[in-house]
């Protein structure tokens, strides 16, 4: 049965229903631009289908059907990969209710669930490395509904997995992916992505866990734009407490195809990690279109070790950024990067615990001409952290 969000306000029209943002960047960061209207945490152990509600790893509303999805970062370990639909009541108090309604396992091309990472390794050695890529375990980060068609878009993180002693050498590589499925999971169709994109043994390309996390429609859903988490090998470090680092944003139109390629400017990360070579991590984990072709907000989520986790929003613009597509290497510099603006940084709007947060949606419009921006965050399947959905009113 398909659900509609309940709200006190109307929805704004189909045409512009999720996708408003100031039309101008501001000078700085104001208190009164971002404030927070309230959160509410998932149940850990909430079952929906028969399996379990968690790593949910991005949000977004379809407005054909009034609902919001949520994909889980499940590699098929607690049930298979998968994504929910759940309504959601938004008001000016903020989240007063979240009814998860349906769940839908991904499928694929001959109608299988994707199976787990350890099975995907027993069987990976006898598989082509072009079958490898549609047949092979998936780790989805990011999910959209397309704007035209009412199909999901999601990404897959992929895989380096490295010989049995643990060297490069043997390794068997499964490439980050751009998938097109259909509501109930089907799959359709795997989009090309850039050839700088691909996995390989080392020293260039994506690195293992850095690839694509954001995903995001144009608002008239004649482009597509996907991110990477962090850089690419051959365009330097990751960012770290020290300093930022220089990801990369890939416009891609409504086939598919990649046009152009921006470098997007990483924070450095929020605090060094206790002890110092602890885990730590920095870097772009959702994307959401603007109120134009070339305006975007971005979530950046840093983790450091002993020390927590934290969740900046910002907002873009690629107008004026060179395009970076053949470009080998952003390590020497000599381009122009987007632009970007904070809009809201998690820890001072009022907010007592950030968790793992991955996932940005537009809400409804309130009474007071505020837009509501919805953030998620990621459990990892763990009862020490927290499914939390955050509401945040934005002028």
């Amino acid at each position: 049965m398909i659900m509609r969000i309940r709200t006190r306000t109307a929805l704004l029209g189909a045409a512009t229903a999720l996708l408003l943002v100031p039309a101008a960047f501001p000078a700085t960061a104001q208190e009164s631009d971002a404030r927070l209207l309230g959160s509410y945490v998932v149940p850990h152990d909430l079952q929906v289908g028969g399996t379990p509600v968690g790593g949910l790893s991005s949000i977004d509303y379809d407005r054909r059907s009034g609902d919001f999805v949520f994909v889980s970062d499940d590699w098929s370990d607690y049930a298979p990969a998968r994504y929910y639909r759940a309504e959601i009541s938004v008001t000016e108090r903020g989240i007063d209710d979240v009814d998860f309604t349906e769940v839908h396992q991904f499928r694929r091309p001959d109608g299988r669930t994707y199976p787990t990472i350890d099975t995907w390794r027993d069987e990976q050695h006898s598989v082509p490395r072009a079958a490898r890529n549609v047949l092979g375990t998936v780790d989805p980060e990011e999910l959209r509904v397309d704007p035209l068609t009412g199909a999901v878009a999601w990404t897959n993180e992929g895989q380096r997995n490295a010989a049995p002693d643990g060297s490069a050498r043997g390794a068997v590589l499964l490439d980050p992916a751009l998938r097109i499925s259909t509501r109930d999971g089907r799959y359709v169709r795997d989009l090309p992505t850039a050839p700088n994109e691909k996995m390989t043994t080392g020293g260039s390309g994506p690195r293992v866990n850095e690839t694509f996390e954001g995903l995001a429609y144009t608002r008239d859903g004649s482009r597509l734009l996907s991110a990477l988490e962090g850089p690419l090998e051959q365009d330097g470090p990751s960012a770290d407490a020290g300093h930022g680092a220089f990801s990369r944003i890939t416009v891609h139109d409504r086939a598919g195809r990649p046009i152009a390629q921006y470098a997007y400017p990483v924070e450095p990360l929020f605090a060094a990690p206790q002890p110092p070579n602890d885990w730590n991590t920095n870097g772009i984990s959702s994307l959401l279109a603007g109120d134009a072709p070339d305006r975007f907000l971005a979530l950046e989520r840093g983790y450091a070790a002993g020390v927590g986790t934290k969740g900046r929003i910002y907002e873009f613009s690629t107008a004026g950024a060179d395009d970076v597509l053949n470009r080998e290497s952003l390590a020497g510099g000599g381009f122009r990067p987007v632009r970007k603006e904070l809009v809201a940084d998690l820890d001072e709007i009022g907010l007592s615990h950030t968790d793992n947060v991955e996932g940005l949606s537009w809400g409804p419009r309130l009474a007071s001409g505020e837009r509501v921006l919805l953030v998620v965050s990621d459990n990892n399947f763990s009862p020490h952290q927290q499914t939390q959905l955050i509401a945040i009113a934005i002028r």
